[in-house]
């Protein structure tokens, strides 16, 4: 209705920030302005469709270790809760001594079963008060710096973010968006609020005439590969072309790394869980042993 009133089709999506976000009223506002409306639409829908792809690769890369932990949690705390006081229970009777590992567990199930409601509505408590400190912006700043000191943890993030501001720079340049624009809108696909911020920085040194590699280099958050295309692409004139090579090459390092991430924590947690029913089942094999001993 708005377009039909007059005005552009960027100053209609404009009215509605919250359903198209400034990356789609800058590139519908380049594409209008150069008359190439229908390549950069084109262009705009790819990138929703590489931005969902994307999305539900780290929603997998992130339920998958979650539920597996959670699974491995209930299966302890159901064996120590119920079985293990069921089975043990014999024993306690006796007059002889039990092994360690076998007190050790059966002090775990006590422990367990008087407290493990209290450690379950404790531990929902603290999501909970940390989803509500998390909405202040200096708890959150505190939080995002510290996760990019955690092994592992920073390269994952450093690789979502990565990906995401190079898939946004990528089509925002090809679209004609002017550079200056185009890094203050890629900054705030970045979730990580340092990195936002150090992007933002890098976006005030480019006004100041330092170049988009230099400037983004010195932030100390990108890898070599980007910043190397990046640099090639200013030297060339081709920077839309080298920025899109650069946002394909982190989706695969990105989907590498979370591929890497899945296959490890598997079988990590699956060793441990058996570890853990092993020293539970030797608990309760032990004191029969030692009974079978002295009969013997």
């Amino acid at each position: 209705a708005r377009v039909r009133e007059g005005r552009s089709l960027a100053s209609a999506l404009s009215d509605f920030p919250k359903v198209f976000p400034e990356i789609y009223q800058a590139t519908v506002a380049a594409g209008e302005k150069s008359g190439h409306l229908d390549a950069v639409l084109e262009r705009l829908a790819d990138y929703s469709e590489e931005r969902q792809s994307t999305r539900q690769t780290i929603i997998k890369a992130l339920i998958y270790p979650a539920f597996l932990v959670v699974a491995a949690l209930l299966i302890v705390g159901f064996l120590l809760a119920y079985v293990v006081p069921e089975v043990v229970e014999v024993f306690q009777d006796m007059n002889q001594q039990l092994p360690t590992l076998t007190r050790a567990v059966i002090g775990m199930s006590d422990f367990v079963k008087q407290w493990g409601i209290a450690i379950v509505a404790g531990i929902v408590l603290s999501i909970f008060l940390f989803s509500r400190a998390m909405r202040a912006e200096a708890f959150k700043m505190r939080v995002h710096r510290f996760l990019l000191h955690v092994p592992g943890v920073s390269r994952l993030i450093r690789g979502i973010n990565t990906a995401q501001f190079a898939q946004t720079l990528s089509i925002l340049a090809a679209s004609g968006v002017e550079v200056l624009k185009a890094l203050e809108i890629a900054a705030q696909v970045i979730s990580n609020r340092p990195m936002r911020d150090a992007v933002k920085a890098a976006a005030l040194q480019v006004r100041e005439g330092s170049s988009i590699n230099r400037s983004l280099e010195r932030t100390g958050f990108f890898p070599p590969m980007l910043l190397h295309l990046i640099a090639s692409g200013e030297k060339s004139g081709q920077l839309d072309k080298m920025l899109s090579k650069a946002a394909s090459h982190q989706e695969r390092e990105l989907n590498a790394a979370l591929s890497i991430f899945l296959g490890l924590f598997e079988p990590v947690i699956i060793m441990v869980m058996g570890v853990v029913v092993l020293l539970i089942v030797l608990a309760i094999l032990m004191p029969i042993f030692e009974m079978n001993t002295l009969v013997g």
